[in-house]
């Protein structure tokens, strides 16, 4: 089976660097599926989770709290705001960040739209969080 390079960074480290088959990624239009030979593209990513194919079967999971991919025939970067492997993540933790993030957005109420907008987006990432924890 044919592969492609597959590089995942959070703002800490580099996560996973490896051939794989094909990677499903939480774009912010909708789940986007990426083979071999994809036509160049970046996406943004909302939060959701990215899965890996390896061998003919997932063997990675990891939630990203949002993001880019930058997609290569080769290729394709993740550059996430934050990134989680879906075992690790915790319900009390996304509930714990999902107050966190209205209180936020709740005080963005008066702030630019730019700001309310980025609040909003965080929101829905920690949202997205608990549903993952959720059905892991």
């Amino acid at each position: 089976m044919a592969t492609f390079q597959l590089e995942l960074v959070s703002p800490e480290k580099l996560l996973l660097s490896r051939p794989v088959e094909m990677v499903v990624i939480p774009a912010a239009e909708g789940e986007m599926g990426v083979l071999p030979g994809h036509a160049p593209m970046i996406v943004a990513l909302r939060g959701g989770t990215i899965r890996v194919t390896e061998g003919g079967r997932e063997t990675d999971r990891l939630f990203v709290a949002g993001g880019f991919a930058e997609v290569t025939p080769e290729r394709v970067t993740v550059l996430a705001d934050e990134a989680t492997p879906v075992a690790e993540l915790s319900k009390a933790e996304a509930d714990r960040r999902i107050a966190s993030a209205e209180a936020a957005y709740n005080a963005a109420a008066m702030d630019t739209p730019e700001k309310r907008d980025a609040a909003m987006a965080t929101l829905l990432a920690m949202r997205a969080m608990r549903e993952v924890a959720e059905a892991a």
